[in-house]
């Protein structure tokens, strides 16, 4: 999975790791619903792009 990310997309997920890190000092409930939101919406672009790309004959990523 993380050959397929790429540079960018690796340090973008360090990135978001840390930036829930950092929440979580402060408080473990905020950074736990963070957490959420971001898992979601990685789902929502995930069913997009499969749906983009089965419309397009493609097949989809799954």
């Amino acid at each position: 999975m993380l050959d397929k990310l790429g540079f960018a997309g690796l340090l973008g997920l360090v990135l978001m790791l840390g930036g829930v890190a950092v929440v979580a000092l402060e408080s473990l409930l905020v950074a736990g619903g963070i957490a959420l939101v971001i898992a979601g919406l990685g789902l929502v672009v995930f069913g997009m792009v499969k749906n983009l790309l089965s419309s397009l004959g493609m097949g989809g990523l799954v």
